[in-house]
């Protein structure tokens, strides 16, 4: 049955018109892509947004991550004075600033060692850091050794245990000398 037929003939006609009548974009300001100015503007937005995303978080990356990136604990020659300074047969106390580098930390630190040289051309460096607790020790003529104070430890004039609690002995350091100058290899 026609459904058309019921209708009056002026509602036949509206009908039969708007069925031929093409409809109408239901956003009458897109452009010819079919982009809506709503589309454009979220998406330029998300642009927007994303550029400064970028332009933050690309630096702050690098300020976090840089100083895990640097080479840490790298060994470095530190200078510790002339070699003419050490007297043969004796160890000399000599000391060094060092700074060490942790993060964005910087700390100075002194260094103390002892050098000891026979023929005064090759030198010896040896820690002035007990191996049992970690105390300072020094040169006592008498002994003829280190002596630490915190335990009555001593040392040979080699860094050996002579008696104490002392597990190892003095730490030794790789010494070079170059232009009369005295450089051990450290940790930075």
């Amino acid at each position: 049955m026609n459904e058309d037929a019921d209708l009056p003939v002026a509602d036949q006609a509206d009908s039969e018109a708007a069925a031929t009548v093409p409809q109408a974009d239901p956003d009458p300001e897109s452009d010819a892509k079919g982009l809506s100015r709503r589309q454009m503007l979220s998406r330029s937005v998300a642009v927007m947004g994303g550029a400064i995303a970028a332009g933050v978080g690309v630096p702050a990356i690098f300020y976090i991550a840089g100083p895990a990136a640097e080479d840490a604990g790298v060994a470095e020659w530190i200078r510790l004075g002339a070699a003419s300074s050490v007297e043969p047969g004796r160890p000399t106390l000599m000391k060094a600033n060092i700074e060490r580098r942790s993060g964005y930390l910087t700390t100075n630190e002194e260094l103390s060692v002892f050098v000891t040289t026979d023929n005064g051309t090759e030198f010896t460096v040896l820690s002035n850091v007990c191996t049992h607790l970690g105390c300072r020790v020094r040169w006592v003529d008498e002994q003829d050794g280190f002596f630490c104070p915190c335990h009555n430890a001593v040392f040979n004039a080699d860094g050996s245990v002579a008696s104490g609690p002392p597990p190892s002995p003095l730490d030794e350091f790789e010494v070079k000398v170059e232009e009369s100058q005295i450089f051990i290899k450290g940790a930075s």
